[in-house]
């Protein structure tokens, strides 16, 4: 529960910024992982340069950081809101399990840079989001999916 208050402490400059927030962070990843961009086909005709500032990857950002918002906030108790997202993110996107790993370390970085989220709270992050993976990983493995 510590580690979830500790990213909660920081997560109002995020909430009050989903857009912005989350179009830092997929840029970011599509910058620092430029192989992360192929899984995102709607985004396939955007130039790279444009990415930073392009409405519909901060839309999609706003997405994953508000889900990520409702992981925090049940702080462990989230196989209701866990279990759908792995299910699509298996079954229509394909997403692997090293790419919830990567985009981690960028959020990471993000939330230190803009919401404040010093040393202990990148830590409670990380430990957070390895419960996250873990979890994901189990519903991988229940639907078959090799992540």
């Amino acid at each position: 529960m510590a580690d979830f208050d500790l990213v909660l402490s920081c997560w109002g400059p995020v909430e009050a910024d989903y857009n912005t927030h989350g179009g830092v962070v997929l840029s970011r990843l599509f910058k620092e992982h430029p192989d992360t961009l192929k899984l995102f086909p709607k985004f396939a005709g955007i130039a790279a340069g444009d990415l930073a500032g392009n409405a519909a990857v901060a839309a999609h950002g706003a997405t994953v950081l508000k889900k990520l918002g409702e992981l925090l906030k049940a702080k462990g108790g989230h196989a209701d809101i866990l279990k759908p997202l792995a299910t699509t993110h298996a079954q229509k996107h394909k997403i692997g399990l090293k790419n919830f790993e990567l985009i981690t370390e960028v959020i990471v970085k993000v939330m230190a840079e803009k919401a404040g989220l010093d040393a202990a709270g990148q830590d409670a992050l990380r430990k957070v989001m390895g419960v996250v993976i873990n979890d994901i990983d189990g519903y991988y493995k229940e639907l078959g999916f090799a992540g």
